[in-house]
Formats: structure tokens, sequence, C-alpha cells
């Protein structure tokens, strides 16, 4: 099964009493389509007169996410919000957040099947009428919505949104894209060599993507020149598999065992964490723990940096402990970390430099924050610059969390899109704010305290090389073994994170977000 296929699980089955062939029925998964051995292409069954003037609103929701995301909207925030406005459930939900995201994830492959159908580089194609052909290919290579369908579908919508001349175009493309099952389509576009434009294409990331990953295997200990280029395929194939939806119970705020016992919605513990819950269906926001904000969607691996920062001991502290989320929006992480402060009766000041952010985290903290009110606990939430904290505040916290502000290559299983929005100059841009945010946080630092210092993304440039630049121009700060750490606080093995003393989580091997983590006490 190619991974395409692995990364974006049709459901099964017509919707809501349709007739199945309406939307996906009927298509073998193994590469084949029915009825193709040799024969014609399927054609349309509706005469062009006959045939739709409006995307029905599964792919109408599709189609606007996605011309969101090309404004520099998120799918995981629009995709939401268009479901809702257009009171799409149960399948017809389903199908629009497959369509979506399984489109997003592929758009590098489709993108080049595209330019050969339409015999033209697909930037001369109008941007809506380009959006239409991704959904329309996604239906076709990714999705069992037959030939005759995605074409009607996609004919439909591209008149609604761009016009008559668009949709002839759609329909000419989409006859010509059904011509071919994906594997001949693979065959046709993607190179032979150079091997980091193979696997570009083949798993549809962008090339720069591709050898910055390569890099990040062999320099976090992950693969060797021998096994590169397999745990670089597993890696990139992991990436177009959705991300499990899982769950964070906030400690003295909400326990597994609620969640667990939640009605109506497949649940079951996470792997790692033990405050998680993986749900196998159903809306989390079903759950009164969600809502009231005493539990929150939360991947495992964002999970254990906080229990790492938490567990490590500190030395020399005098009363409470202090600690400081340095760049806490949107809050998950703070979330976490407020209440392992409330267990151990520390302060906690989760910093902020938007307001907008700021606003996210208090909306996220909302219990916490009560609950610290009601106790006559320190939980402040505010709006400062992190890289001016370790001058205005030096040596007063006694664990700093710097999550810092990074590319996201470790969340492109939630994030599709981050992987044509970002480029290496980003790097230009993120590499020195890290490192002063860095400096900051072991400016405030207390000797003997503990800091994280979190990026999700393995990139050397944002993780390593990083580290190593600020501790190389400091004599006050040593590495602690992030590994065994994050080993103390996982309920079961957790092998494959490198060799110390930092540490990296990788999707295909343990199921998390990529994060990066290393833990660096501040000497006396």
């Amino acid at each position: 099964m190619s991974a395409d296929r692995r990364g974006d699980r049709p459901t099964d089955g017509g919707r809501g009493g349709r007739p199945a062939d309406d939307r996906r029925g009927g298509r073998p998964t193994d590469g084949r389509r029915g009825g193709r051995r040799g024969g014609p292409p399927q054609r349309s069954r509706t005469a062009p007169a006959q045939r739709g003037r409006q995307g029905d609103p599964s792919r109408l929701a599709a189609y606007t996410v996605l011309r969101a995301v090309a404004d520099g909207a998120y799918a995981n925030l629009e995709l939401p919000q268009e479901i809702r406005r257009r009171r799409l459930s149960g399948r017809d939900a389903g199908f629009a957040t497959e369509l979506t995201y399984g489109t997003l994830r592929m758009q590098g492959l489709y993108d080049e099947i595209i330019a050969v159908a339409a015999d033209r580089p697909v930037r001369r194609l109008d941007p809506s009428a380009l959006d239409v052909l991704r959904l329309g290919a996604h239906q076709l290579f990714g999705m069992r919505v037959p030939e005759h369908a995605a074409a009607d579908q996609s004919v439909a919508l591209a008149r609604q949104v761009a016009g008559a001349g668009a949709a002839g175009l759609v329909n000419a493309v989409m006859r010509r894209m059904s011509e071919r099952t994906l594997e001949q389509w693979r065959e046709e576009v993607v190179p032979d060599q150079p091997a980091a434009a193979r696997l570009a294409v083949s798993t549809s990331h962008p090339e720069w993507v591709v050898k910055a990953l390569r890099q990040a295997l062999v320099g976090h200990g992950a693969a060797t020149k021998e096994t590169i280029d397999e745990r670089l395929g597993e890696l990139l194939t992991a990436h177009n598999v959705p991300a499990p939806v899982t769950l964070v119970a906030r400690p003295g705020l909400s326990t597994a065992e609620e969640l667990l016992g939640a009605v109506g919605l497949t649940t079951s513990a996470g792997e790692h964490s033990p405050f998680a819950v993986v749900i196998a269906g159903g809306d989390p926001g079903s759950l009164a723990a969600v809502r009231e904000g005493r539990a929150a969607v939360q991947d495992e691996g964002s999970q254990l940096l906080p229990l790492a920062l938490a567990q490590v001991p500190v030395e020399g502290v005098d009363g409470a402990e202090r600690w400081l989320d340095l760049c806490a929006g949107p809050g998950g992480k703070a979330g976490l970390l407020a209440s392992l402060a409330a267990e151990r009766g520390a302060a906690l000041v989760a910093n902020e430099v938007s307001e907008h952010r700021a606003e996210l985290v208090r909306q996220t903290l909302r219990p916490a924050l009560a609950a610290a009110r009601e106790a006559g606990r320190e939980l402040e939430v505010r709006v400062g610059d992190g890289r001016e904290v370790g001058a205005e505040e030096p040596a007063r916290y006694h664990r700093v969390l710097v999550d810092a502000p990074c590319t996201g290559l470790g969340a492109l299983r939630r994030r599709p899109e981050a992987r044509w929005r970002r480029s290496p100059d980003d790097l230009t841009t993120l590499g020195p704010l890290q490192r002063d945010l860095l400096t900051s946080g072991l400016d405030a630092l207390a000797p003997g305290g503990v800091l994280a210092y979190a990026t999700c993304s393995p990139h050397l440039s944002e993780t390593r090389f990083v580290v190593e630049d600020v501790l190389r121009r400091r004599g006050d700060a040593e590495l602690l073994d992030a590994p065994e750490t994050l080993q103390q606080v996982c309920v079961g093995d957790l092998e494959g994170t490198g060799d110390g003393p930092m540490a990296q989580l990788w999707p295909h091997l343990h199921g998390t977000d990529g994060m990066f983590l290393a833990l660096i006490r501040k000497t006396r």
C-alpha cells in the first residue's frame, strides 16, 4: 500500500442514506480501479446539461478551508468552524475532514500529476481551479470516490467557485487524471534521481524538508549511514498518517479514569504519558472536562516535556519554587505545568509576547486560575518579550520552560500545510530568536534550577546547534540526561530518543509529534 493510502484512511460506504457511489463506494484500495485492466477510462454517466451547478457542502467546506490556508490560515482552526457553519456532522464531517487534510498532505504529488494532465505548470492555473483539482485528485487517488462522482462533483464545485470556463478545464483534467492509476502516475511523475527529489515527490514533501530530516535522523542518533534511507522513508510516510486525537487529563482538575469512562466515545489509555487518553472516534468537545478546561487535546510528546521538567530535582531552594513558562502561547504545555505546579505548591508565571496568544493562555488556564485564586497561590499570565525576562528578573525562577518558536517540522501529521508554508529562509529568523530566548531563560534561572529547551522540530539548526551554541558561551550551565528523565516519567518503554544528553521524539518510532528536549541545570 502506498504512503498516501496509508496516510488517508477512507471511511466505509456512503453517508446518510445517499447511494454509496455518490461519495466513495466501490473502488478497490489495492491501487487498481474497478474495470480498468486495459479498458477505456470510466466517464461521467451524467450528461453535461444535467450535472450539478454547485458542489455538495462537504466538498465546499474542504475547498473553503484550502483557500483560507492559501491566505495564511491554519487548517486545524478553519476546518472546525467550516464544519459548524455548514452544519456538517457524522460522515459528512468525516468526509470533509479527510478530504481537507488528505489533499493538503499529498498536494506536492498531486500538483505533479495535475501539471501533466493539464499540460501546463500548476502556477499557470487559476488558484481556485487548482484547489478544486487537488481535491478531485485526492478523491480519485486517496479516497473511495468513484471516478464519475469525483469528476461530476469537481466540475460542479468549479462552476460554483470559479465559473464555467474553469469548470470546463476541471472536467478535462479530471478525465485525464482518471485515465491512469495512482501507481501509473507515480511512474510518470516521480524522478528516479536524485534520491531527495524522488522522496520529495513520492511522499509529498518539499525537497529541502527531505534533506533536513535526513540530516536530523543521523544527527540525533536515530539512523546510521547504513539505515538512513529506510528510516527516512519511514519518517516521511509517518507524516502522511493522520495523528490520533489525544487528550491530557490535567492533574488536580481531571483524571485519565474520568476521560476513559466517557459515554459515547471510544477511548484508550495513552502509550507514554500517565495523563494521556486516546480517542478513536467522536468529538472531544462533547466531554465536559474538555469544555471546562480540566482536560485538553494535547499530543503525548507535548505532555512528556512538562513532566520531564517537573521530574528533575532542583537544588538550593529556600521556600516554595517559582516556575516560568517563557513562551506560553497558546497554552497547552502551560496548562499541564499549572497543574503540576499546583500539586507542588509552586508559583507559575506564563509569559507570552503576543496579547492575543496570552488571551488564549488565559482561556486554557481558566480553571487553574480559579483554583489558584481560591487557594491563595500565584498563577499569573502576562504579556512580555521573553528575550528580556532574563535581564529583568535574573536568577528568579527554579524551573523554566523555553518552548521556542520553530518551523514545526515535527508536527506535519497535524499541520500538513506547514510543509508548504515553511522555507529554509525561516531558519534565518528563528535561529537568533531561539538562541536569545534560551539565553534569557538561563539568565532567569536560579543556581541549582533546571531549564527545559523544547521545539516541535527535529531540525538540527533549531535543536542541537542552538543548545550547543548557547552553552559554549556560558560557564554556568550543564546538560542533564534528557532520555533518562523522559523514561522516568513515561509509563512504558521509550526507546530511540537518542544517546543523550539531548532527546528527540519521532512520529515513526514513538507515535508522537517530533518533539526535541534538552534539560539544562544552572550551576552554582
